[in-house]
């Protein structure tokens, strides 16, 4: 009994301690799986696959059951007891888990972004040509490097009409290309305006007493003719064809013209119209801006006027507020060390003339001229918009009827009023890359060496009176050292 119990225990002791052994294995394998790094799985087979394409994965066991982390970029399908469908469909890597019956196997899935159409057809129109295509949900990226300024700016404009919904991020590089950009928009805005009008005619008439008890006028109605007021007078008798015996009247002038005659002697005047005038206008703005490559800005000199808008049943009105004057919206596009830029100018002026009035408001027009124009540049390089012309010409005659058919007296009997005006507006466009200064770059500020205000004790001693900082008199020294 004592020999068996004996044996008992060693055969327990040797239990333990091989127990002990397989424990401290076990935690040993435990700790040095804790202490691998995340990348231990790139010791698993990798399947390279091409988004929107398929492989068939063959295995040497059958499959009772299968795992992927993300079906979203690929999913697998047993189609044969020893035979995986996998389908890739967005870039990205991915865990395939397989088990058996006995054994389980792991694949890191790699999908890698394939080929797009716009990407064959950039390769296919510039054969030899560095240009990836990368694909967003928002953005189409153009990326790599390309050999001119054509090929950067046609591959751009094939990748927008690409798509109407995504924006193109070109990142095309060029040999030798600038690092600006920003791009410095120089503008300079003139507009000639150019009047001349000539106006001749005549307006004949008696004094209100009349010439041998006549009172007349005569005018074109064209220009302005004087009128007869207050007209009183007596006859000698109340037969007809007597003789006026007192009259009184006055003249009403609502313009003299510029010339006017009247003869006190024979009770006949004349106003005559003859003038011949010229304008020349010339307004000038010179706005500087300055935008990102593939962003716009815009430049405004003017102002706003407001127009009342009905709206609803209810017939509310609300205030919109329309801008006018000088305005510049532009849009550049930087390749290599050209410029490309979408300008559009436009000048307005408020026309109430052609205006209408609407519930009490009375709204102008717009007399507008504006252009809308794509040009390429280098930096420095300038270009102009001339052209913008705006011609009228107006010419109103009236006469007297059968008296403007006299000879040599009939032109006295007729009017005219000629009037011709021309506006040219002009836009001078200079380009020009530029970069941020450096803090030591920095130019200083211009000063003023003179002092704005003069040294003096206080303020109160500019004003009459000689008072003090708080307008009062001027301490008197005192001899005795005593505050007084």
């Amino acid at each position: 009994m004592g020999i068996r119990s004996i044996r008992n225990s060693s055969l327990r002791r040797g239990a333990s301690a091989c127990l002990a052994a397989l424990f401290s294995i076990a935690g040993a394998r435990t700790a040095t799986a804790a202490q691998q790094p995340d990348g231990a799985s790139a010791g698993f087979e990798k399947i390279h696959l091409t988004a929107g394409r398929s492989t068939v994965l063959a295995t040497d066991f059958d499959v009772l059951r299968i795992a992927v982390t993300n079906p979203a970029v690929a999913d697998a399908t047993v189609v044969q007891p020893r035979e995986i469908l996998i389908d890739g469909k967005t870039p990205g890597t991915i865990s395939l888990i397989i088990w058996g019956s006995a054994r389980r196997g792991q694949y890191d899935l790699v999908i890698e972004p394939g080929v797009t159409t716009l990407q064959q057809q950039l390769q296919g129109l510039f054969p030899g040509e560095n240009i990836q295509v990368g694909i967003s949900d928002e953005a189409i990226v153009l990326s790599g490097s390309v050999s001119s300024n054509q090929v950067m700016l046609r591959a751009g404009e094939i990748a927008t009409a690409s798509s109407s919904k995504l924006k193109v991020i070109n990142l095309l590089q060029l040999p030798g290309g600038s690092e600006s950009q920003q791009v410095l928009l120089q503008v300079r805005f003139a507009e000639v305006n150019r009047r001349a009008i000539k106006e001749l005619g005549a307006s004949w008439f008696t004094s209100p007493t009349g010439v041998n008890n006549t009172i007349g006028r005569l005018t074109t109605q064209q220009f302005a003719a004087p009128g007869f007021d207050k007209l009183q007078y007596t006859k000698d008798s109340g037969s007809f064809g007597s003789d006026v015996k007192s009259a009184s009247g006055e003249f009403t002038f609502s313009d003299f013209l510029n010339l006017f005659l009247f003869s006190e002697k024979l009770d006949l005047g004349a106003m005559i119209r003859a003038l011949q005038s010229k304008g020349y206008l010339q307004s000038l703005a010179e706005p500087n801006l300055i935008a990102y490559n593939g962003q716009s800005a815009s430049f405004l000199a003017g102002g706003e006027f407001p127009v009342p808008v009905v709206q609803g049943l209810s017939n509310s009105v609300s205030i919109l507020f329309k801008e006018f004057g000088i305005k510049l919206n532009f849009t550049p596009t930087i390749a290599g060390d050209t410029i490309r830029l979408k300008v559009r100018p436009e000048v307005s002026s408020l026309d109430f003339a052609n205006g209408i009035t609407l519930a009490g408001f009375r709204i102008p027009s717009l007399i507008t001229r504006r252009a809308d124009t794509d040009v390429e540049l280098r930096d420095g390089q300038s270009f102009a918009i001339a052209g913008l012309l705006n011609n009228l010409s107006q010419d109103d005659t009236a006469a007297v009827p059968i008296l403007s058919s006299l000879p040599i007296i009939g032109p006295l009997f007729k009017s005219k009023a000629e009037r011709a005006e021309r506006t040219e507006l002009m836009v001078l466009i200079t380009p020009r890359l530029v970069r941020p200064l450096n803090p030591d770059e920095v130019p200083p500020l211009p000063n003023q060496m003179k002092k704005f205000l003069p040294a003096i004790d206080g303020i109160g001693q500019e004003l009459s009176g000689n008072g003090g900082p708080i307008d009062a008199p001027a301490k008197k020294p005192n001899p005795t050292g005593r505050v007084r």
